[in-house]
């Protein structure tokens, strides 16, 4: 392409404040360095860590930021060292980097790389390829997908099929991973199992999905907004419910409908309270609870040693589980065999312009 090699001036939605709106702005991207990709960025899903990073109440994101982090693109440039991707690759960034070198990579037992705590906000070389104003702006995740161009590491990338729909691919980001994986690699979902999901947003959906590849017999979706209920049994629920309808505590109320709690729960709401819930529900000797949303950082999840001893488990997950760089591209494969529908989960498709107006809906629970 023409541009390898120059300065980009694109659009970006840029936060400069916490807590408010996004602005778009013109911003300037510079040639990625070594081991470095710079994406022409075509879709980019919203995701509540983006809008949690510059919420006042929560420790995240250093300003300004160039947030989004569920994205997929074309490469327009590679940097020097650069093997495994070329201008005009179809390619999915994400915040969970796979170096295949630390003891972490190396390990069978997780799919964390040293470079997650890394490489996030600045590229390796501690400097930012983005610049507004004459001022530099932060990275996210390691991927900055609310910008038409972006420059992410060579770890933070996978390379998938020609004729991929950029537009629903780009859920393998984040979303779908997070929540299919929380089902099939996290909490291991057995056949015949009972299940309990909570959140119905994309990584709620994407576990539903997760659960029923599993083979679970009964999966109960919970979440506060029953406009989502259809949906989630289109997926694979087969009971939901309103934790606003019932009369007593939503545990209590799955823990009749089961005969004593769900073998599998899966949290997907960033809110202790949720978390909580979600371990009540699961029955004793062997119920199992996976957590995933993220919550703020004054938000304890309080444990008593009894709920552990007497057989429950929780775990956490991070992306699913997946090993990003080697399972990106395979996902992308299953959605293109139809082994699964990332199509039912996108509810509303919007200009970049319009960003803000993308985030009320998300926060209106119309996402």
């Amino acid at each position: 392409m023409g541009t390898k090699g120059k300065v980009i001036r694109c659009k970006a939605a840029v936060a400069w404040e916490a807590g408010k709106p996004l602005c778009i702005e013109e911003v300037e991207v510079a040639p990625p360095k070594a081991h470095e990709v710079r994406i022409q960025i075509v879709a980019t899903a919203l995701c509540h860590t983006d809008a949690l990073s510059i919420d006042p109440a929560f420790k995240g994101a250093p300003l300004p930021v160039i947030l989004g982090h569920e994205s997929a693109g074309i490469v327009e440039s590679v940097g020097p060292g650069v093997i495994n991707f070329k201008p005009g690759d179809k390619v999915i960034p994400f915040c969970a980097p796979q170096c295949r070198k630390c003891k972490f990579c190396l390990s069978p037992l997780t799919n964390i790389c040293k470079n997650v705590v890394t490489d996030q906000e600045l590229m390796a070389d501690k400097t930012s390829r983005f610049t507004c104003k004459g001022k530099p702006v932060y990275h996210f995740l390691g991927v900055s997908g609310f910008s038409q161009y972006t420059v992410v590491s060579d770890i933070n990338l996978a390379k998938i099929y020609d004729d991929a729909n950029l537009e629903r691919v780009c859920l393998l980001g984040c979303g779908f991973p997070s929540g299919y994986g929380a089902a099939i690699n996290n909490a291991k979902v057995t056949p015949g199992s009972t299940c309990a999901v909570f959140g119905l947003g994309c990584a709620g959906l994407s576990a539903i999905i997760g659960c029923k590849m599993a083979g679970a017999s009964r999966i109960i979706a919970i979440d506060i907004n029953s406009g989502k209920f259809p949906k989630a049994k289109a997926l694979g629920a087969t009971d939901c419910l309103n934790p606003r309808d019932q009369n007593k505590p939503i545990q209590q109320v799955i823990a009749e409908l089961t005969g004593g709690g769900v073998d599998f729960s899966i949290a997907c709401v960033g809110g202790s309270e949720v978390m909580r819930a979600a371990l009540d529900c699961t029955t004793i000797g062997w119920g199992t609870c996976t957590l995933i949303g993220v919550a703020a950082d004054d938000n304890d999840l309080t444990i008593s040693p009894v709920d552990l001893i007497m057989g429950r488990t929780i775990n956490s997950t991070f992306f699913g589980g997946w090993k990003s760089v080697d399972s990106i591209p395979k996902l992308a494969t299953d959605y293109k065999n139809k082994k699964f529908d990332l199509d039912a989960l996108v509810t509303h498709t919007l200009p970049l312009d319009k960003i803000n107006e993308a985030y009320d809906l998300m926060n209106q629970g119309k996402r």
